[in-house]
């Protein structure tokens, strides 16, 4: 049990939330108490984003170079601490060591890219269309930032928004998922706490949104909400920032296709469509959802795929071989089987089933899917899939862009060339030719289309996301006016 993480970080401080309510924290696998805190409730709230407010002030007069240096030291606590923080994915989280040392070198990632962005935060001098004027043109600091991230990539997801946040001369109210408060909050603020940001500058508030509702969103400080979650709670927050005047950053749910056309590498193929399914148990925004396959390669294909499924380990996340871990909880076992069972009661049939063991589903593959099915339709979020078999390129392209969802995606083709001409007919934020649909790397735009999500992660991108535009104008002549 982790004694240490009880208590919220407001203000600079460590101290105990002013709910009446206690969360415990428990481990997905073998459900055994990680740690217990009380919540916080609005009060805290209002004051981690007081706090802010005040430290950002001063934050943003900080010379560029010493923001970087912050950034930068606590990308090298983040690596003095590796092993920690993989057993608290482990064992918070469920993930397996695979997985949890993934996170944390993408989280690395973000923050090595995000300690170059005080100096990137330049501004344009424009000419004028008035005579003896011109224009500048500054990025400045959105002011605070308030941040919801979700249980699945907890330290990662966190990172991604934290760190541009901090870098380009922001506050931070962070809201981690309750099921990983520790490795999406608490462990957090301790490493940016010990690289030496100022006081109050970053918060963290563990709290349930069923007692806090809309406080957190509606809150008249934060300039900016990001959010990584589902699509429908994703929704809701729009409303709400559009209501009173926000900007948003949502990364919501994926219905991700890979294609595998009658030209591809079934082995190469299957050994993408095995990583993209089952890393995590499933549980990422940008797994694969549903494999779309040309009949010529169908039948070489499932067999490649099945016997890829069947050998991979599942079971306790603590030992090194396992890939397939728990499900965060009982109930996303119970959603999963019932998309399984209607579908199956709609004609799709096991070509590989996969046993339950308490929150542990192994790897299942479907097949005889067909798009209409719920296991096709909805976002999975665990370690089964659905095969659909199409007679047509033009068939596989149909399919895949019959969704909601355009997130992220993969093609596998005979050539390269031929891989990215389909690639760009399929409506989606990510895509990748004879890969898989799981990649995120910290200089390249990350986000989705429809209903996956509004704005974008990473490098540049992230950047203006954070910052907002301002125009001096400098009228260094007089000017002659008409009146």
């Amino acid at each position: 049990m982790y004694k240490k993480w009880n208590k919220q970080f407001i203000g600079g401080e460590w101290r105990e939330g002013n709910s009446e309510r206690v969360y415990v924290d428990q481990n997905p696998y073998s459900e055994e108490t990680i740690a217990e805190i009380r919540l916080a409730n609005e009060k805290d709230i209002d004051e981690a984003y007081q706090a802010a407010k005040e430290a950002q002030k001063e934050w943003e007069k900080v010379n560029p170079y010493q923001r970087q240096a912050i950034i930068e030291k606590a990308a090298q606590i983040v690596e003095k601490r590796r092993d920690e923080i993989v057993q608290v994915l482990v064992e918070e989280n469920g993930a397996s060591h695979t997985k949890a040392n993934i996170e944390v070198s993408a989280a690395m990632g973000i923050m090595k890219e995000s300690a170059t962005f005080p100096l990137r935060m330049h501004g344009k001098i424009m000419p004028s269309v008035i005579p003896g004027k011109e224009n500048r043109v500054y990025h400045n600091p959105a002011g605070v930032v308030g941040i919801i991230s979700p249980f699945n990539f907890p330290f990662h997801l966190t990172m991604r928004s934290l760190a541009p946040a901090i870098a380009t001369g922001n506050g931070v109210v962070l809201k981690p998922d309750l099921q990983t408060m520790i490795s999406g909050g608490l462990i957090l603020g301790e490493i940016f706490e010990e690289a030496g940001i100022p006081k109050g500058l970053l918060n963290i508030t563990v709290c349930s949104s069923s007692e806090i509702k809309d406080t957190f969103i509606e809150h008249p400080i934060p300039q900016i909400i990001s959010f990584t979650g589902s699509t429908p709670v994703g929704r809701h927050i729009g409303e709400l920032c559009g209501r009173h005047l926000k900007r948003v950053a949502l990364e919501l749910g994926g219905n991700n296709v890979m294609l595998v056309l009658k030209d591809a590498d079934v082995q190469r193929a299957a050994a993408s469509a095995a990583f993209g399914k089952f890393l995590n148990s499933g549980q990422i925004c940008m797994s694969l959802n549903r494999i779309v396959v040309e009949r010529p390669a169908y039948e070489a294909f499932m067999k490649a795929f099945v016997d890829k499924a069947s050998q991979i380990k599942f079971g306790d996340p603590k030992n090194e071989d396992v890939v397939v871990g728990p499900l965060i909880n009982n109930k996303q076992i119970k959603r999963i089987q019932n998309l399984i069972d209607k579908s199956i009661a709609l004609g799709a049939e096991y070509a590989l089933k996969g046993e339950v063991d308490g929150n542990v589903l192994a790897p299942t593959i479907l097949t005889n899917v067909t798009n209409d099915m719920p296991i096709a339709q909805e976002e999975i979020f665990g370690p089964a899939v659905g095969v659909i078999v199409v007679d047509s390129e033009e068939e596989a392209i149909r399919v895949a862009n019959d969704s909601d969802y355009g997130l992220s995606g993969a093609v596998h083709a005979g050539t390269t060339e031929h891989g990215v001409e389909v690639a760009k007919q399929i409506i989606t934020g990510m895509i990748h030719v004879n890969d898989q649909g799981v990649n995120d790397e910290p200089i390249v735009a990350f986000g989705g289309e429809k209903a996956s999500g509004l704005g974008r992660y990473g490098g540049e991108w992230a950047i203006h996301e954070f910052t907002t535009t301002k125009w001096i104008s400098v009228q260094t002549d007089p000017r002659e006016y008409p009146f």
